[in-house]
């Protein structure tokens, strides 16, 4: 297994019971059935102030900003299950971005992304399920060079989809989410080729 892709897995979401950390569960599944080593991370296990120039000067990356960026770089590729705020990224995923995408001292700009894999996907209640939010998403981390697959998922009125097990009642919604964790291992397995 040295060489089976590695993915980071996570949602945009630090609530407990958030429909976008079931989701992201679910191509997990689709992710290790394909081969890939996947970690899932929480981001309430990171917290971290809110990106400010002047606190990093005085005090560097924060060490859950540190902690966080390294198993970025030791990861081929990500899963991450963006919920819609406002019809954008949620607050917590973009400040991860940013304190992340920080470089340390003689480090390149952008390791932590460069080349990197990453399949998206939403759950909200509204009647888009995030598509919204996905478009900011993808643009974020298109400009740090990231290749997000032109494939995703957004599953709407996320509330009343699930089951009591985690997974979606619609068996094509479901496919759909374990497909796409499956293309990412997919996508890095050809890579690392």
């Amino acid at each position: 297994m040295a060489d089976a892709p590695r993915i980071l897995a996570f949602a945009g979401s630090t609530r407990t019971d958030s429909c976008n950390k079931k989701l992201v569960r679910i191509a997990v599944r689709g992710a290790t059935d394909a081969g890939a080593q996947v970690n899932v991370i929480d981001l309430r296990d990171f917290p971290m102030p809110l990106y400010d120039g002047d606190l990093e000067a005085a005090h560097g990356i924060p060490e859950n900003g540190v902690r966080l960026k390294k198993l970025f770089v030791e990861h081929d590729g990500l899963l991450i299950s963006s919920p819609e705020y406002n019809s954008s990224i949620t607050g917590v995923l973009k400040n991860t971005i940013d304190w992340i995408s920080r470089p340390a001292p003689g480090e390149p700009s952008l390791v932590a992304f460069t080349g990197k894999v990453a399949a998206l996907m939403s759950a909200s209640p509204g009647a888009l399920g995030g598509l919204r939010g996905l478009v900011h998403v993808r643009s974020i981390l298109g400009n740090i060079g990231v290749i997000v697959l032109p494939e995703q998922v957004a599953v709407p009125k996320a509330y009343d989809m699930f089951q009591e097990d985690g997974s979606l009642k619609d068996a094509k919604q479901q496919a759909s989410v374990v497909n796409l964790g499956s293309r990412l291992s997919a996508v890095l397995r050809k890579l690392k080729a």
